[in-house]
């Protein structure tokens, strides 16, 4: 009679499926076509696992705690050195064009060289706890909500708002520390005490010279993200030092697929841990490829990650398996759950896996959340409804740096939609360089944002989103003159 799955091996399961998910939306990010993110996704996998437990071995080995990321973090940097890797093995091709010239430029080196210029994020993060860094992190990037995050760490439910508050503090505490044993400059010294009083008060008010200073020096520019706890800019410091090209858009997915989670009905899923396999796989689906190669390549990494397996690089190549889902276990003896349709209110229809289909830039793979494409030059759908709705929209600017910003964009129609295309204008000159939950087009001012494969179809009454990066120069004025398949939009 085999072995009966123990609550050690059902927690290490729901752990292991949270990391896949994790890897395989930045390696889609990183990537050129479905079948690269999913063998990018496994490669990384395999390597960041290994080094994990390498670094474990060695702690104990020595009786101290390994200086190095959570395991999240940890997987992501896995997928940018992979990544860096297949540049230099000439499969660049195969990664998206905007990392290639990142990973050739002075900013890739940054997370290699020397421990003292490396991004305060990342050495703040390192710097803590395992427990605390691993807190910081569920609670800020992954948008895990306090009582799933107490839960999958074995906190209490009642204090674990004061202990993210202590480790927010302790973060600030190394990320000063940090920025002080920089190298920097007279003037970067001068201004380092301003720095850490300014960031400390909740007014928001920063001196016109620090301001100014702030807008030429990264080193200073970064260490302020981090020193600032109050305003919403720590999840955007943390991505972003640690993971680098892409933070900001990996962030984005992580939000969005918490949002997409409640959305459907399924807070629980968050309470105890990652939902369903099966549905949570069926969300996006949206090629047959990806799924057999989704399927070969968790089943092979849950037999190489258990105790006793090889750590080495045995996942199977993608595209060889038939399994249902390939939602690894824990226990290789007990059954995967099959994919099942898409739960109510997600956040569009499930898809049917058929065909072969090829690479292609211009559309991502699916990974396990809502996510989007970038396509500047793309053509226009046009929209299947034959009545357009009235709607209302709200602009929201999420993020503002020096030279960019980050924002996002919610519709909200009276009518059902088989198909949407919004559009709006900017009046500085804001140019959109990334989107995601849709694809867009960009002529002078204008801007027109069109449904992805699988958000196409909202319900009466319902919203659509999607998020982007842009640049802007001098001034940054909210967008303007909405419309939504047409028809003009009210601002809510």
């Amino acid at each position: 009679m085999p072995d009966l799955p123990t609550p050690q091996d059902a927690a290490e399961a729901a752990l292991f499926s949270e990391c896949w998910d994790a890897v395989l939306s930045y390696a889609d990010l990183c990537t050129a076509g479905s079948t690269a993110a999913t063998e990018l996704a496994t490669e990384a996998f395999s390597l960041g696992m290994r080094e994990a437990r390498e670094a474990e071995a060695a702690s104990r080995g020595a009786g101290r705690r390994p200086a190095r990321l959570p395991r999240i973090p940890l997987l992501l940097t896995a997928v940018r050195t992979t990544a860096a890797d297949w540049e230099t093995q000439g499969l660049g091709h195969r990664l998206d064009p905007d990392l290639r010239l990142w990973l050739n430029s002075d900013k890739a080196a940054r997370y290699t060289g020397p421990p003292l210029q490396r991004p305060i994020a990342l050495r703040g993060l390192r710097d803590l706890q395992a427990a605390d860094a691993e807190l910081l992190w569920l609670a800020e990037v992954e948008a895990l909500p306090l009582s799933a995050v107490a839960r999958r760490l074995g906190l209490d439910p009642a204090s674990v708002g004061d202990e993210l508050a202590q480790v927010r503090g302790l973060f600030r505490d190394r990320s000063h520390r940090n920025h002080l044993d920089m190298p920097m400059d007279a003037q970067c010294r001068s201004y380092a005490r301003l720095l850490d009083a300014v960031t400390r008060s909740t007014s928001g008010e920063t001196p016109d010279d620090l301001s100014h200073h702030l807008a030429r020096c990264r080193q200073c520019a970064e260490a302020a993200a981090c020193l600032r706890l109050h305003g919403g800019g720590l999840p955007a410091a943390l991505a972003g030092g640690v993971i680098g090209w892409g933070g900001l858009a990996y962030l984005e997915r992580r939000r969005r697929a918490a949002e997409v989670r409640l959305g459907a009905g399924r807070p629980e899923a968050l309470e105890s841990g990652p939902p369903n396999p099966g549905a949570h796989k069926a969300k996006v689906v949206r090629n047959g490829l990806l799924v057999a190669a989704v399927l070969v390549s968790l089943l092979a990494l849950a037999v190489s990650m258990m105790p006793g397996g090889d750590t080495g690089n045995s996942a199977a190549k993608p595209g060889t398996a038939t399994s249902a889902d390939g939602q690894p276990v824990a226990n290789p003896s007990s059954s995967v759950p099959a994919a099942t349709s898409r739960a109510p209110g997600s956040a569009g229809p499930s898809h049917t896996p058929s065909g072969n289909p090829s690479e292609s830039t211009g559309a991502k793979n699916s990974d396990p959340e809502p996510q989007g494409t970038s396509s500047a030059g793309a053509a226009e759908p046009e929209p299947s409804v034959s009545v357009t709705p009235s709607c209302q929209v709200e602009y929201t600017l999420v993020n503002q740096w020096p030279d960019g910003f980050q924002g996002a964009v919610t519709v909200t129609t009276t009518e059902a939609l088989s198909d949407w295309r919004v559009t709006w204008s900017f009046k500085d000159g804001q140019k959109v360089t990334q989107m995601w939950d849709g694809s867009f087009t960009q002529s002078g001012a204008k801007v027109t944002a069109s449904a992805a494969d699988y958000n196409k179809s909202v319900p009466a009454h319902g919203s659509l989103s999607v998020g982007f990066l842009a640049s802007w120069q001098g001034r940054n004025a909210p967008a303007y003159h909405f419309s939504l398949n047409g028809r003009e939009c009210a601002k809510s």
